[in-house]
């Protein structure tokens, strides 16, 4: 029994030592995306952590303390009504976080699937799903995503409709042309050729290595949802007031106090070019370590 505790316990030892080894190599050779990495898990971290880490309500208000530069009490200052732009930059990283992540997650799965059954299944199944495709394409992802919010009405459930609907066309693509590939794959051959399924050689063989390119579209995804949401809220057609959305904190005060008080969108502001940048230098970086192409470059 002591045997068996042993060699697992150097098991967990060499499996842990081997993750470490794989990050410090990944931080080596792709630093940007290692800071993207870091940045990505600074904002996640702030947004769970939001009710520990800030020293004021997001909608906490001090008429005393209007338009305060920033300060040892108010670390970014304070707004139009005295409330802390660190506390609503930060409870505003949890409204980015769940926008961009719920809306990415279903409209780059429902993509997914999508172009996951025409690539297969081929003839009138393809011709359809591309149709359809198209017509999602035919359009502007940003003026669609504003005319479908326009038409629902200003919330944070519209907006994740919205950038759903307008996300699913992505998706759809990389996985199709992925699977298209791998429908012609010669493992897939020889197992329908000893008579498996289509059920079968579709979740075997055909989705799992589908999943590289979902993951990394997914991952570049993050950072256009969170920017879409931002330009929403700035025009008015997104996360409704008094909710702490950066796009809504660029809006309004921010804008009408740029000279007098500029803190109020230069930090709503760098909040959303850090979160960007974040994701899309982890995308990146993310595609180049998954994408076996490009490992033999």
């Amino acid at each position: 029994m002591t045997v068996n505790v042993d060699a697992l316990s150097l098991q967990v030892t060499r499996r842990h030592s081997s993750l470490l080894q794989q990050a410090l190599r990944f931080c080596w050779r792709k630093p940007m995306g290692a800071a993207g990495a870091a940045i990505v898990a600074v904002m996640i971290l702030l947004a769970v952590f939001a009710p520990v880490v800030t020293p004021y309500g997001p909608y906490e208000t001090n008429y005393k303390a209007i338009r305060v530069p920033p300060s040892p009490a108010y670390l970014l200052g304070t707004d139009e009504f005295g409330r802390d732009l660190f506390t609503r930059i930060v409870w505003g990283a949890r409204i980015s976080l769940y926008v961009s992540g719920l809306a990415v997650g279903m409209g780059m799965t429902l993509g997914a699937l999508v172009g996951l059954a025409g690539a297969f299944w081929g003839g009138v199944t393809d011709l359809l799903t591309q149709r359809l495709i198209e017509v999602l394409m035919a359009f502007p992802m940003l003026v669609m995503a504003l005319a479908i919010v326009a038409a629902l009405g200003s919330s944070i459930n519209n907006v994740v409709v919205a950038l759903t609907v307008v996300l699913i066309p992505q998706g759809a693509r990389v996985v199709r042309s992925a699977a298209l590939s791998i429908r012609e794959a010669d493992y897939v051959q020889a197992s329908r050729a000893i008579g498996a399924g289509d059920l079968r050689i579709l979740f075997r063989h055909v989705l799992p290595n589908c999943v590289a390119p979902y993951i990394i579209v997914l991952t570049a995804g993050l950072g256009w949802a969170i920017l879409v949401e931002a330009s929403l809220s700035f025009l008015g057609l997104g996360v409704p007031q008094p909710e702490p959305s950066w796009g809504g904190m660029l809006s309004g005060a921010g804008r009408q106090y740029i000279v007098t008080a500029p803190w109020m969108a230069v930090f709503p502001g760098l909040a959303i070019t850090l979160a960007v940048f974040g994701f899309n230098f982890f995308g990146d970086a993310l595609r180049d370590a998954l994408d076996p192409r490009l490992q033999l470059q």
